[in-house]
């Protein structure tokens, strides 16, 4: 059999939980709860589409014309998003990983990000994939092994489905109170309250027409520091919950109007956890400070 376009396939199961996580950009593939899937995946004879499942490191999201500085560094990354003359979405979706300990229900995957034009500064990886009776628990670390302080930012990228045909009939929880709101480069040029606006989900109420392609942040928290995203359908037979700790502080809606092909637009909705905003590399918003071999660890999670 020649290998899938995303590298070795690697399936844990619990119950009746299945995921499957490929070596290309230790990206969730794939996960189903009861048969019916939970988040919009990709097929293993396909390459990743629309940042489907992938690990967004060392930034989340854009950076203006792939261009910024740290500490008297400077980076310069490829125009990935060149409509808008941004770099997008990190370095490591595409590099090949190392799996590691891979047990029945859970697998770790590291990388190597050497120093480059991009990102002057080494960098060791590893995010573990575990299912379990709580779901789907993703805890990722970064250290840097470089001799300078390196900045970081990390996110994921899991398109969730509940099963609708559309996202629209889906009902949304979001407990965020600030928007990022942004210019026609989809970078940000500020923040306001969701409140009064048609981005107010704080409460559950159905998607509808409502396109997102937003950051929200001042996210609200349970008492174990968790902020939990919610989608149902409208029977409200079943959930998911994408939950995220405190190092988590704002998250990336897409209701993927632009996919393409069209078929696959609001089949499902991008729901990802990010450490900092859109951007951050140039703004230094919430960057990350990881200095000489230290590290940096954070956990989020899928339940049904």
């Amino acid at each position: 059999m020649p290998t899938p376009p995303s590298g070795p396939q690697h399936e844990i199961r619990y119950g009746a939980a299945r995921a499957v996580i490929t070596d290309v950009g230790a990206t969730l593939r794939s996960f189903r709860v009861d048969e019916l899937d939970v988040i919009d995946g990709f097929p293993a004879d396909e390459p990743a589409s629309a940042g489907r499942g992938q690990v967004l490191a060392p930034w989340p999201n854009r950076l203006e014309d792939g261009i910024y500085s740290f500490a008297g560094r400077e980076g310069r990354a490829e125009l990935d998003e060149p409509e808008r003359g941004n770099a997008i979405h990190g370095l490591v979706r595409w590099l090949p990983w190392t799996a590691g300990l891979h047990t029945s229900d859970s697998i770790v995957l590291r990388c190597r990000l050497d120093a480059q034009p991009a990102y002057p500064w080494d960098l060791d990886l590893q995010v573990a994939y575990t299912l379990s009776a709580q779901g789907l628990r993703v805890s990722a670390q970064a250290t840097n092994v470089s001799k300078e302080p390196a900045p970081f930012g990390i996110g994921f990228h899991p398109y969730v489905t509940v099963g609708t045909e559309s996202v629209d009939e889906a009902r949304l929880t979001i407990p965020a109170e600030q928007q990022l709101i942004t210019d026609d480069r989809a970078l940000p040029t500020g923040r306001e309250p969701v409140s009064g606006t048609d981005l107010d989900f704080t409460d559950p109420r159905p998607i509808g027409p409502t396109r997102m392609d937003t950051a929200f942040t001042d996210l609200r928290r349970d008492a174990a520091g968790r902020s939990v995203i919610r989608l149902e359908p409208p029977d409200a037979s079943r959930a998911v919950e994408v939950w995220m700790d405190e190092d988590f502080r704002y998250v990336m809606v897409y209701t993927g109007d632009t996919l393409e092909p069209v078929s696959r637009r609001r089949r499902g909705i991008a729901i990802e956890p990010m450490t900092c905003p859109p951007n951050a590399f140039r703004s230094g918003t919430d960057v990350i400070t990881l200095r000489p071999q230290g590290s940096w660890s954070a956990d989020w999670g899928i339940n049904v």
